[in-house]
């Protein structure tokens, strides 16, 4: 598994899309650049998304002149409405982001260090895990602590529909990842574990004395201007939700109810492209958090391009990086790109094909894993195409 795109979470051809809807959601034309048309190889590599089995895509695109956004195919197999460009997907791993955030405000705040150990201040780190060591914020945010990951100690049944049917609270998933062994040796080594981001959740409730999703509303999402963004659960029948899919031994089962994560810091956002592009001019426009915090989020260390809370990649137009939160569950792939700036963002979610969990075939995860894969370079190459002045 990959360690870019953690999953939380081929059907058959007759419920691959055949054909593909698509709404722009504003006139502004496609920008400028030494290309004719900087977003035609994105759409073009969406239409293969659709053509490989993808539910649906929702893309926008932000630069200082303007934005495009555009959505393609279908929100659901049953009712076949065409996905709208404001329609709200879950997203995943982007969670983190806004997470990382929320802790480093705390920091500002003087509540805690970045270098501060947790062990004594989060409820049930040292009763529910065993840190062989002292852990420290950071390694939570940087995923050097060497935490077990919470997902390997799910039940491994095929049939996966009675584990996502119980909300994976920020407790029990420490619970569950004490089970797992935590080696001395995996402290202060890369290692992507959910259970990292659980532990922060409950470091934000212990030290702001309230529970995550209000403060994640009231110090991140709400004054960063994100209204289309929650934790909460999903009702599947509310318009304007992108379902998502997987099959179970041949059949298609919609895995859109997201009961298993919600509440979720780690993982439970449900959003917006629109939205997701907003949380990351404001972050790397310097208005989320410090100054000295901001260069803490930004910067990566030892050989794993990660910092806190965002991944790194290489910026075509710049000596600087571009910093991105990825997410995927097994329904969904969700990349949001911004430069170091903030000048320029990309987000899109693709609702994957709809094929078997890694429980029913482990090749499954892989193809998954490639199309998050898929959708960031797409993203880089676009904002590349975009920002490059015309020769």
């Amino acid at each position: 598994m990959s360690t870019k795109n953690r999953v939380w979470r081929q059907a058959a051809l007759a419920v691959v899309l055949l054909v593909s809807g698509c709404t722009t959601s504003t006139d502004d034309p496609a920008p400028s650049s030494s290309s004719p048309n900087p977003l035609a190889s994105l759409e073009h590599q969406v239409q293969l998304f659709l053509d490989e089995g993808a539910v649906a895509a929702v893309v926008q695109i932000r630069w200082p002149e303007g934005e495009w956004s555009r959505a393609y195919g279908v929100r659901d197999l049953e009712t076949r409405t065409p996905a709208q460009p404001t329609d709200r997907a879950a997203v995943a791993s982007v969670t983190k982001t806004v997470t990382a955030v929320a802790v480093l405000k705390l920091v500002d705040d003087n509540l805690i260090g970045l270098d501060d150990p947790v062990n004594d201040v989060i409820p049930g780190f040292t009763t529910s895990l065993t840190p062989p060591a002292p852990i420290t914020v950071r390694q939570l945010l940087s995923h050097t602590s060497g935490m077990p990951e919470v997902t390997d100690a799910l039940p491994k049944d095929v049939d996966f529909r009675p584990v996502l049917a119980q909300t994976l609270t920020m407790e029990r998933g420490l619970q569950l990842a004490g089970t797992l062994p935590w080696s001395s040796d995996d402290v202060g080594s890369f290692k992507y574990s959910n259970t990292n981001y659980l532990a922060l959740g409950l470091l934000i409730q212990t030290l702001r004395d309230k529970p995550i999703v209000h403060v994640l509303q009231e110090d991140v999402l709400g004054p960063l201007g994100l209204k289309n963004t929650s934790l909460d659960r999903i009702d599947p029948h509310e318009t304007g939700i992108l379902h998502g899919y997987v099959t179970l031994r041949g059949e298609l089962v919609d895995t859109t109810d997201n009961t298993f994560l919600a509440g979720n810091p780690a993982g439970g956002a449900i959003s917006t492209m629109a939205d997701l592009n907003l949380l990351m001019a404001g972050i790397f426009q310097g208005r989320a958090v410090s100054a000295s915090s901001l260069r803490e989020m930004k910067t990566s260390r030892g050989f794993h391009p990660y910092g806190l809370g965002v991944w790194e990649h290489a910026d075509g137009c710049s000596e600087d990086s571009r910093h991105e939160g990825r997410g995927g569950f097994w329904d969904y792939q969700t990349v949001a790109v911004s430069s170091a700036d903030g000048r320029y963002q990309a987000a899109m979610t693709v609702t994957t094909p709809p094929m078997p969990t890694e429980l029913e075939d482990p090749s499954t995860q892989d193809k998954r894993d490639d199309l998050n894969d898929r959708i960031e370079s797409t993203l880089n190459e676009t904002l590349d195409r975009i920002c490059k002045p015309a020769n």
